[in-house]
C-alpha cells in the first residue's frame, strides 16, 4: 500500500486570528490543511471563548515556538461584575454573585496591586498538569483542584471602559503564564462585587500582532496554496527579541551538524545563528563556546 503523502515542506508563521469557539487545536488543522503543511503547531493556547492573535508555525518554525511564547503579551477582555464562577468566565457556574458594582474610579485605585511581580492562583479550569492530569480535565470530573499560586509579571493593566455598570473593560501586558481570567477573579474579589471574563480577544504576542493577523473568512478565501504562501512571515519574524550571531559558512555547516563552534563573543545565553540572512540554529553561548540546541533546517 502506497504511505500516504505528509503534505508539503512549507516553513514559516501564519498569524490567525482565532474566531469564537474554535480551539487552538481546531484552528492548527485548519491552517494546516489549507496550506497542505506537513508539520504545524501554535505559539500559545487560546480558549474556544476567546478570539485574537494565535501564531502558528509551520515547518520548521516549529522549532522557535518556545521562543514565540516565551514572548510578551497583550489583552482586551471585558469584566462581567456580580459573579464569579468556576471557571472565571463566561462558560462556567455561577459560584458566588453580589449586587456590588464598582465604579470607574474605584476599579483604577485597585489595579495598582496587579501590576508588577505579583502571585497567582492559576483558573481551576486550565492546562496545568496535576498528578499527571489537565486541571481542567480533574474539574470536569467533579474533583475539588487546588493549584499552588505562581509569580507572574504584569507590565501594565488599564481601564479602557465602563459601557454600563455591570461591565468594564480593560487592556493587559503581560509576561508568559499570566492569566486573564486569574485577574478578572482577584480583581473582582479586592473590590468585593466578584467577576468573570465575558469576553476576551489577544491582540498581541511578542512582536506578532493584530494588524498582521489572518482572519478566517480571509484564510478561506485565498484558495490557492501559493497565494496563502504570500501571507507567511519568515521562521525569524519570532527571533526578534533574541540575539543575531553571525556564522560563515563551514561554522553553519558544523552547527547543522549539531556540532560546537568557537567564537570571540561576549555575549552569553540564547542566541540564533545566522548565515546569508537565513536563521541556521537557536544555541547557547558559554565562554565563547557556541552549542546548538535547535538546529533549522532551511
Amino acid at each position: 500500500m502506497a504511505r500516504k503523502r505528509r503534505g508539503r515542506p512549507v516553513h514559516g508563521w501564519f498569524i490567525f486570528d482565532k474566531p469564537l469557539g474554535m480551539t487552538s487545536t481546531q484552528a492548527v488543522a485548519k491552517v494546516r490543511r489549507s496550506f497542505d503543511a506537513a508539520k504545524a503547531g501554535h505559539a500559545g493556547t487560546l480558549d474556544p471563548l476567546a478570539t485574537g492573535v494565535l501564531p502558528i508555525a509551520l515547518g520548521e518554525a516549529t522549532k522557535a515556538v518556545a521562543a514565540a511564547m516565551d514572548g510578551a503579551k497583550a489583552y482586551r477582555f471585558t469584566i462581567r461584575w456580580g459573579e464569579e464562577r468556576d471557571t472565571d468566565d463566561a462558560e462556567g457556574q455561577v459560584v458566588n454573585e453580589s449586587p456590588e458594582r464598582p465604579s470607574a474610579a474605584q476599579i483604577e485605585a485597585a489595579l495598582h496591586q496587579f501590576i508588577g511581580d505579583i502571585e497567582q492562583v492559576p483558573p481551576a479550569y486550565s492546562a496545568i498538569k496535576v498528578d499527571g492530569a489537565r486541571a481542567y480535565d480533574l474539574a470536569r470530573s467533579g474533583e475539588t483542584v487546588v493549584l499552588a499560586a505562581r509569580t507572574i509579571r504584569i507590565d501594565d493593566l488599564r481601564l479602557c471602559d465602563c459601557p454600563d455598570v455591570d461591565h468594564a473593560v480593560l487592556e493587559m501586558h503581560c509576561g508568559k503564564g499570566a492569566y486573564v481570567r486569574g485577574v478578572a477573579r482577584d480583581l473582582g474579589r479586592v473590590l468585593e462585587c466578584f467577576g468573570h471574563v465575558s469576553e476576551l480577544r489577544r491582540v498581541r504576542v511578542g512582536h506578532f500582532d493584530e494588524s498582521v493577523a489572518i482572519s478566517l473568512d480571509k484564510l478561506e478565501d485565498m484558495g490557492h496554496k501559493e497565494a496563502l504562501d504570500d501571507l507567511l512571515l519568515p521562521v525569524e519574524a519570532a527571533l526578534a527579541d533574541i540575539p543575531a550571531l553571525p556564522v560563515t559558512g563551514p561554522e553553519a555547516e558544523r552547527l547543522r551538524f549539531g556540532q560546537v563552534i568557537r567564537v570571540p563573543h561576549s555575549v552569553e545565553g540564547t542566541v540564533y545563528a545566522t548565515t546569508d540572512g537565513k536563521p541556521v540554529a537557536l544555541a547557547k553561548i558559554h565562554a565563547g563556546e557556541v552549542r546548538p540546541v535547535r538546529v533549522f533546517n532551511l
